[in-house]
């Protein structure tokens, strides 16, 4: 009997960026009528395959076969035409459309010369619509604008399912789905699943996983760990294959909070987040962890103003403060270093000086003439206070190193004299030296009285770093950890809302471990 041939392999794919290999020689399959789970940890390599996967990145080595034969996929409209297709955790939604010529983009049906069929429309979105019991409150002529979460991520999945279907990859598609919509997702699956679909189902959700695969394949940093049959893992073997370190190896920073409350937040609610209670104290550092779409950046951006709320208390010291913008909160005695620090902080074209100086440049200006002498004082004074490696204070920010630009940023908001901190990836893209100068330096500031929240996607650094460690989900916050119990199985369970119940006989041989 001839051995069945994978509906999809993609054999030895590596993939490279400059400074980073997010691929070394990754081989995974998938056959016809299968479910294979892929899982990892934030930066394990998981999107990066499936953008190999379907042209959007174009692999450094190795190879992609359908059906046995090798394929060249240069671009996403080629993996379509193949068959292959993703549907994004972040779904593309156009605005200024219809949900009918968004289930159809670029594919919108016509009748002679370039009229679109809109009756065809109409009828073919109905019949993609009908089978969920989300899509009963859409018509095709719903506008995207009015689109909540849940729609726009099922709009994202039917899309994928159109024409002749061979491989879908499904990127975390029941993030924003209630009970009764996953539950008709997974029924969809099913179907899939028995027309000889090859299935990619990528999530951090256990109990999913558990329930739908057949195999079950784990990064961790851009290579494969392995590959095994799902009915031989349990999900403490799971989060054992994803973390892939000794438990042992973090180490505890000292520990420098008060009984003083500097940070209290109750209630806070925004479109982003529900429902939030999280505290800091003076001199500690609150860990803030969760897995891509958990609501960490967003809740830092809420309590700084960035994004709206529409209900909540922030208070600062005790005192209330209503936070409607950014500048509330820097009034307020809140600074917040953004994730993005390229596109969210730095001025590119402006000076190392003139970068730090900038959250206080209302202080340094008199009738509308920035007081330059005193920029540059104060920029020296945290040039050198965060060794700063720079030829001068006048050179372009563009030009220093991704480290250096991180200590220009946080420079920039040590400057407002903070009483909360919150640092969201303090530490991405920068070298290891950089890194561990960053860690000296919020050592520093907690011990000089700084509430710090601290939003970070690596594990280490949360246990290594925190005080206590606030887990969410969801916009959610799911459990709260000491750092005298946290580990990293234990904050992954968390974060994926795990039952603990089954594990609080195991705390303390966890926590040692």
């Amino acid at each position: 009997m001839n051995a069945p041939v994978p509906q999809l392999e993609l054999a030895k794919i590596t993939k490279v960026f400059p400074n980073v290999r997010a691929l070394d020689s990754v081989s995974i399959d998938v056959y016809p009528g299968e479910i294979l789970a892929l899982m990892g940890e934030n930066g394990a390599g998981k999107s990066t395959l499936l953008k190999v996967m379907t042209g959007a990145y174009q692999l450094d080595a190795g190879e992609i076969r359908l059906r046995g034969k090798p394929v060249q996929i240069p671009s996403p409209i080629s993996s379509r035409r193949l068959g292959i297709r993703v549907a994004y955790q972040e779904p593309d939604i156009v605005p200024g459309t219809t949900v009918a010529e968004n289930l159809f983009l670029g594919e919108l049906p016509r009748l002679s010369g370039r009229l679109v069929d809109w009756r065809r429309l109409n009828e073919e979105t109905e019949a993609l619509l009908a089978p969920f019991r989300l899509a009963r409150t859409l018509r095709p002529s719903t506008p995207a604008e009015r689109l909540s979460p849940a729609h726009r991520q099922m709009i994202e999945i039917l899309r994928a399912l159109r024409g002749d279907l061979k491989v879908l990859a499904l990127d975390e598609p029941t993030s924003s789905l209630s009970d009764t919509d996953t539950e008709d997702l997974f029924a969809l699956i099913a179907q899939l699943k028995a027309r000889g679909v090859g299935l990619i189902y990528v999530s951090h959700r256990m109990q999913e996983i558990l329930r739908l695969a057949d195999r079950v394949s784990v990064l961790r940093d851009g290579a494969l760990v392995g590959t095994r049959p799902a009915a031989e893992l349990d999900d403490k073997t799971l989060v054992r294959m994803m973390v892939g370190r000794p438990l042992g190896e973090v180490i505890k920073r000292s520990q420098h909070a008060t009984a003083e409350t500097v940070l209290k937040v109750t209630g806070l609610t925004s479109d982003k987040v529900s429902n939030i209670d999280i505290s800091v104290h003076r001199g500690e550092v609150v860990g803030l962890a969760g897995l891509i779409g958990a609501g960490r950046t967003e809740l830092g951006k809420t309590i700084f103003g960035a994004f709206r709320h529409e209900a909540g208390r922030i208070e600062v010291e005790g005192r209330p403060y209503r936070i409607k913008r950014p500048h509330d909160a820097i009034d307020a005695g809140i600074a917040y270093t953004p994730e993005e620090r390229k596109a969210d902080a730095l001025l590119p074209e402006l000076s190392v000086s003139e970068n730090a100086t900038l959250a206080i440049l209302r202080k340094l200006t008199r009738f509308r003439i920035v007081q330059r002498r005193r920029e540059r004082e104060i920029a020296a004074d945290y040039v050198r206070r965060l060794r700063v490696k720079t030829p001068s204070l006048q050179q372009l920010i563009s030009k220093l190193s991704g480290g250096n630009q991180q200590k220009v940023v946080l420079a920039r908001w040590l400057a407002t004299k903070p009483k909360v901190l919150i640092l969201d990836e303090p530490t991405r893209g920068i070298d290891v030296g950089a890194k561990a100068e960053i860690y000296a330096l919020i050592e520093t500031l907690a011990r000089e009285g700084i509430g710090i929240l601290l939003i970070s996607s690596e594990l280490p650094e949360i246990l290594r770093l925190s005080d206590r460690i606030v887990c969410m989900q969801n916009g959610r916050i799911t459990g709260e950890l000491a750092a005298s119990e946290a580990n990293e199985e234990r904050v992954l369970q968390l974060c994926m809302a795990l039952d603990m119940n089954s594990q609080n006989q195991d705390t303390t041989r966890g926590a040692a471990h």
